[in-house]
């Protein structure tokens, strides 16, 4: 996929590239599906480019024009909410339900099947796209419409980037920093104040009931990776653009410490239905009860909770421990 520049209040530029992250979760920014690899859920780590920061021509020139913004991504709604821009917000995409303050606002919009006379209807200065795969900045180009695509983070730092992108192209700049600073620090306590085993945990996250799972190159293998977690899938052979289909072998013979199941919502998954799986039962994590049930929206979007998702893993390693 390459870099898609779009305007903020049509004149501040901005360009930000990544991966769409994978997931199945019902409420997360890609369209459910029973295979991840579908391109409109999941584009290739090979087809993108690193983010850069956005260009302008001096100061936020034009911030100011930005008065009514139409979010097509739950994750960039919840950052605006967090800086202090969900006032700005007067439509949002069907699956934009959190805060609870988002839930007030329209939200018959499609991310993925874009109609862009749809969006064009409630009059947006910004639209806030979640990785432009069906063309949609064009279109606006042409309806002299603001838009930004910041798609999926595949690094802790891209998330903290879109935040401060927002921040500008916003007038929240200076809210922006802020909440930056405050999730810096806020995981770097979660992190001190979570046990290291004299052996590393070994773990699984499951994706969906399929087995598609994520390795340590993904922005939620990374987190996993600050508390010290060894990835069962990063071993995985092939390909997988950091999203790997294992087999139920592959996942038993590993034996992971702790199960991460992120499919809780989609899939209706749990420490039951797993232990009743195959073969499962006998493992280590399900006799130890260490199979951990995570919101499926928690576990998908790269936003502000992100913080929310490393203290759940933090709790399960050291009940663990």
């Amino acid at each position: 996929m390459n870099t898609h520049s779009g305007r903020f209040g049509r004149r501040l530029l901005g360009a930000v590239a990544g991966l769409a992250l994978l997931t199945s979760a019902c409420g997360s920014d890609d369209a459910s599906s029973s295979d991840p690899s579908d391109v409109s859920a999941a584009p290739s780590v090979a087809e993108t480019t690193a983010p850069e920061a956005p260009t302008t021509d001096g100061p936020a020139e034009g911030v100011s024009d930005v008065e009514r913004v139409v979010s097509l991504s739950p994750t960039h709604t919840e950052m605006m909410f967090a800086i202090g821009a969900g006032d700005l917000l007067v439509a949002v995409d069907q699956f934009s339900d959190y805060p609870e303050e988002a839930q007030a606002l329209p939200n018959d919009l499609s991310a993925f099947d874009n109609n862009v006379e749809a969006i064009a209807a409630y009059e947006p200065d910004l639209v806030l796209i979640g990785g432009d795969f069906n063309g949609l900045g064009p279109q606006l180009d042409e309806l002299d419409i603001g838009w930004w695509d910041g798609p999926a983070a595949v690094t802790i730092d891209d998330t903290f980037r879109q935040i401060e992108e927002l921040g500008v192209a916003t007038g929240h700049e200076e809210e922006a920093a802020a909440l930056v600073e405050s999730m810096q620090t806020e995981i770097d306590e979660i992190v001190a104040a979570t046990p290291t085993p004299a052996e590393p945990l070994t773990i699984f996250h499951e994706l969906d009931d399929t087995l598609f799972s994520l390795d340590s190159t993904t922005l939620f293998g990374e987190l996993y990776g600050l508390l010290g977690l060894q990835n069962i899938a990063d071993t995985a052979e092939g390909d997988s653009g950091g999203y790997p289909q294992l087999s139920a072998e592959f996942v038993v013979s590993a034996d992971p410490d702790l199960i991460f199941l992120a499919d809780t919502k989609c899939c209706g998954q749990s420490l039951e239905t797993v232990a009743a799986r195959d073969g499962w039962a006998d493992m280590t994590a399900v006799q130890t009860g260490n199979v951990i049930e995570l919101d499926d929206d928690v576990a998908s979007r790269w936003g502000p909770r992100i913080v929310d998702f490393l203290q759940a893993v933090s709790d399960a390693v050291t009940a663990a421990s």
